[in-house]
């Protein structure tokens, strides 16, 4: 069974050793992986030792505890990366957590920002990311023009009745 971040054989392997403390994660993307798979497992006390306290917004514990336990994770889909290695001190990472909550799935789309603090990486903010505006690669047909599907009625008669 590979870990809920995704990645790794396990997640005692792979995200375990840092909800338990035994490491940090050295890269943004290690941390992202990394709070994802807490908010999954509800170690609560992982998401808030990880978010920066200097970050526009406080966490806020009981929110964050409500969140965990009231979805069913169903997986992390990591969209883009800038910077966030081992040698940085900023990073970034895109991400859409899959999850279900009140029998609606949802996907959560994400940029969030990291910085390094004294050596460990913390989320430091984020800013969800509008789904594209759909664009039309046809023109609009009208009311009383033929219709499209070739019947050579009208549109309003055809198609569009409906």
């Amino acid at each position: 069974m590979t870990c809920v971040c995704g990645l790794g054989a396990s997640t005692e392997e792979c995200c375990g050793p840092f909800l338990k403390g035994e490491r940090k994660p050295e890269t943004a993307e290690a941390l992202m992986r990394s709070r994802y798979a807490a908010y999954a497992l509800e170690e609560v006390d992982y998401i808030v030792a990880t978010h920066d306290p200097e970050g526009p917004e406080k966490v806020d514990r009981d929110s964050v505890e409500k969140w965990s336990k009231e979805a069913t994770w169903e997986g992390l889909e990591i969209v883009a990366t800038e910077a966030g290695g081992p040698d940085d001190e900023r990073g970034m990472v895109e991400f859409i957590a899959h999850y279900s909550a009140d029998g609606h799935s949802v996907a959560h789309h994400e940029r969030s920002q990291f910085r390094k603090v004294d050596g460990q990486w913390l989320y430091h903010d984020g800013d969800m990311v509008k789904p594209k505006p759909v664009v039309r690669d046809k023109p609009k047909v009208g009311r009383n023009e033929p219709c499209p599907c070739g019947s050579g009625k009208k549109y309003k008669k055809c198609c569009g009745a409906a």
